[in-house]
C-alpha cells in the first residue's frame, strides 16, 4: 500500500472526516533535503472532521501527528490544513 493510501485510511478510520485530501508532493522536492528517492517523502493534507472541531490549530495537528506516528518515521514532511466548519 502506498503511503498516501496509508495516511488516508488511518485518518478516515480514526476521525471520520467530512473532507480529506491527501496529496503526494514528493516530486516537488526531488534532490532536496529529506528526499530519500522513494517518491514518498513529502505530503500535504487538508482535513475537516467533527473530531477536530473546537481544537486549536496546533492541537488538531498534534492529534493528526499522533495518529500517523508510525508513518512519520518514513515521511520527511507533512503539511496540514485543518478546515473549519
Amino acid at each position: 500500500m502506498k503511503m498516501e493510501e496509508k495516511i488516508q485510511q488511518k485518518l478516515e478510520d480514526a476521525l471520520a472526516p467530512t473532507t480529506l485530501v491527501v496529496k503526494n508532493k514528493s516530486h516537488l522536492h526531488q534532490g532536496h533535503a529529506g528526499d530519500d528517492g522513494s517518491g514518498e517523502s513529502h505530503f500535504h493534507l487538508e482535513i475537516q472532521s467533527h473530531a477536530l472541531a473546537g481544537l486549536s490549530r496546533v492541537a488538531a495537528q498534534r492529534r493528526i501527528f499522533q495518529l500517523l506516528a508510525a508513518e512519520m518515521k518514513h515521511i520527511h514532511a507533512l503539511s496540514i490544513k485543518v478546515l473549519s466548519f
